[in-house]
């Protein structure tokens, strides 16, 4: 078996870059349509929900360059088109999302279909001795988790 520099198989380094860009795609539209809800967001609510969305964008921001960097240090290149993503994307589009429910719905969906891309990762991680991206879909996976929490908890009517 082939080492690359950090001591890891080069075939299943191979195959998490190749897992990294797809969920690369995938936070790259969450991030647009991040952007998108926080710039449409309308009604009562639009005061608390338009910092919040910030702060989900900001954080998605965040993790696009992390996932990019370990794609990079696993000796993988990181998607860099619109292109790219558009094709290696699964989470819908958000297009003209002005109402509060709907963007809350969009943001779980959108964490639901990253966790399950997350989730792959971390087993195949796991299976290939990276703790590199191990522990980074670990976190994530625990922080969308409760924020998936949250925007269900938000939905919730109260009885």
């Amino acid at each position: 078996m082939k080492l690359n520099s950090i001591g890891l198989s080069e075939e299943k380094s191979e195959i998490l870059s190749k897992d990294l860009n797809k969920l690369l795609a995938n936070f790259q539209r969450y991030y647009q349509n991040l952007r998108g809800i926080h710039w449409n967001i309308k009604g009562k609510r639009f005061f608390d929900l338009h910092v919040k969305f910030e702060e989900l964008y900001t954080d998605a921001n965040v993790k696009v360059d992390l996932i990019a960097e370990r794609i990079l240090t696993l000796g993988g290149v990181p998607l860099h088109t619109f292109e790219d993503y558009i094709t290696n994307s699964d989470i819908a589009v958000g297009k003209n999302i002005h109402k509060d429910e709907a963007a809350i719905q969009l943001i779980i969906d959108s964490l639901s279909t990253l966790l399950l891309i997350e989730r792959k990762i971390l087993e195949t991680a796991s299976d290939a001795n990276d703790e590199g991206t191990s522990a980074m879909m670990s976190d994530f996976i625990s922080e969308q988790e409760k924020t998936v929490w949250m925007m269900k908890a938000w939905l919730t009517e109260e009885v």
